[in-house]
């Protein structure tokens, strides 16, 4: 495939993107969805978290990984950051599904107890 006919499609298909209208979000009544999502996000948020913190940390000395433990140190930090999720993380997902539900208009159970108690 020859440069100038892969621009001519890469640049179609942007075209293409542009002119298309935006869609309007709408209420998937999925709070599973919703409840998985925010779990995700805070869990990718702990191992960026904890990303940071490892990277000052070499992998030399004498009973250091060398360049195995280099290579397979982000996938120990993805698993530490979905272990800490599971052990409670940082209370972020349950902020971020209580978000994600409101914004949907979907009422949420722990709102929904006070304003059925307030009648």
């Amino acid at each position: 495939m020859d440069a100038p006919a892969s621009m001519i499609g890469v640049q179609g298909a942007m075209m293409l993107a542009q002119s298309a209208p935006p869609k309007a979000p709408v209420a998937t009544g999925n709070s599973a969805a919703a409840i998985k999502a925010s779990k995700d996000y805070e869990s990718v948020f702990i191992s960026q978290f904890l990303g940071s913190m490892f990277s000052g940390i070499s992998s030399d000395g004498p009973t250091g990984g060398g360049e195995g433990e280099e290579m397979f140190r982000s996938l120990m930090i993805d698993q530490y950051g979905k272990s800490m999720q599971q052990r409670g993380g940082f209370g972020l997902a349950s902020a971020l599904q209580r978000q994600l539900l409101k914004h949907q208009e979907i009422p949420v159970a722990n709102d929904a107890a006070p304003a059925a108690a307030a009648s």
